[in-house]
């Protein structure tokens, strides 16, 4: 009963930036624990960032944290991905997924709606 459709992808050098964005239908976008996944080519998809319903509580696959940032705008049923100090091994489909659990979440299975994704390449 969700949709979810990503934005901001593209190509960018490495070291720079990139905002990507997920909209959410409906009006309970706040009930929603959201995370972002990735998948690079002959690879399977991996966590990468994930934020609580209020946005208090999030957490980050290790060799993102620090770079990537996570956030939600619930007014807007958003939620954004900062991406800095991008490097070429951060190329990969990125999905948005929103989970109906409590609390952040890491793990696929734990999530119930998904995005199309949108594909961020990283030049060296």
């Amino acid at each position: 009963q969700v949709q979810l459709v990503e934005s901001g992808g593209g190509l960018v050098q490495a070291g720079g930036s990139l905002r990507l964005s997920c909209a959410a239908s409906g009006r309970t976008f706040s009930t929603y624990v959201m995370g972002w996944f990735r998948q690079a080519s002959g690879k399977e998809r991996e966590f990468v960032a994930t934020i609580s319903q209020r946005g208090r509580n999030t957490d980050y696959e290790g060799s993102v944290k620090g770079r990537f940032t996570i956030s939600r705008d619930n007014a807007k049923n958003t939620v954004y991905r900062q991406m800095n100090s991008l490097k070429p091994e951060d190329t990969a489909i990125y999905y948005c997924a929103a989970s109906l659990r409590i609390g952040v979440r890491t793990e696929g299975y734990e999530y119930d709606y998904w995005g199309q994704g949108t594909l961020v390449t990283v030049s060296s």
